[in-house]
């Protein structure tokens, strides 16, 4: 019997209480659950860990710690335990990224055995919407990517990752990983684009995605199509892929200092309802 706090590797017996916190907040939480619901709670399948926080025998708290550390209704004294185990375990993540209110605190913490970081993303603005702004019209030029486009689209994927992370996704492991996600995307339905005479010149992928809410992530246009527009109706065409195919609330976040970016998701239809954080090694 479990008593006082603990935190425990959970296991595939426990995946009901799992999502039962992770329902608690299917916008925030939209990436460690749509994992969770494809693979489960076992570390092989899911890619990582995930530590549970019990108070007197309840699962109240989550912290996924794979290639991102990423803390899930996450109370205080939850990141406190999360934070020590992470530190006696050592970096194994990429990342850690979550609620900024929670990820600032589990940094905080961890910042004198593992910082300093590459970078600190301290306010991420997340916008959700369930209905597009009728304003902007959808690009009719935006399209699913076929399976046989894989050459078409893995040089914009490459191009927007550089750009918005810092470092390109072909180092290390020569992007093997990185390309398994793009095809695993594409594959599935979730990848999309605009491309004119063999280029994309926009794009976006629906990343997570649950039956309650997606997330849109990788959006991209062309250096030398920017300022046209593009983004806008692109974005409205990939909403309206989303809301009708995938989940009733569609959600993403973007950095505060993007601000032409927050204009540009606000005119679309998105409202900000929070913020996530990121510290990236």
């Amino acid at each position: 019997m479990l008593t006082t706090t603990t935190i425990k590797v959970l296991e595939p017996g426990d995946l009901d209480d799992a999502l039962a916190v992770l329902d608690r907040d299917p916008v925030a939480n939209a990436f460690v659950a749509a994992r969770v619901q494809v693979a489960g709670l076992d570390p092989w399948r899911l890619g990582g860990e995930m530590w549970g926080w019990y108070v007197s025998g309840r699962l109240e708290s989550l912290c996924y710690a794979g290639a991102n550390l990423v803390p899930v209704c996450a109370t205080p004294e939850a990141v406190r335990g999360f934070a020590e185990r992470a530190r006696r375990q050592g970096r194994r993540c990429s990342s850690i990224v979550g609620p900024a209110a929670s990820t600032a605190e589990l940094w905080s913490l961890l910042e004198p055995s593992w910082g300093p970081a590459r970078e600190i993303r301290a306010h991420q603005p997340l916008m959700v919407t369930t209905a597009p702004a009728a304003e902007i019209a959808p690009d009719p030029f935006v399209r699913r990517i076929r399976k046989n486009e894989m050459d078409l689209i893995m040089p914009a994927c490459v191009a927007m990752f550089t750009e918005e992370v810092g470092i390109s996704p072909m180092a290390g492991d020569g992007g093997l990983l990185y390309q398994a996600r793009v095809a695993e995307l594409v594959g599935s339905g979730r990848s999309f684009a605009r491309i004119e005479n063999g280029k994309v010149i926009f794009k976006a992928e629906i990343g997570a995605a649950t039956q309650r809410a997606c997330q849109i992530q990788g959006v991209w246009v062309d250096p030398a199509y920017r300022g046209k527009g593009l983004s806008e109706t692109g974005m409205a065409a990939v909403l309206r892929y989303a809301l009708n195919d995938v989940a009733p609330v569609v959600s993403l976040y973007v950095n505060d200092f993007n601000t032409a970016a927050r204009a540009s998701y606000r005119r679309v239809g998105f409202e900000e309802v929070g913020a996530f954080m990121s510290v990236l090694f």
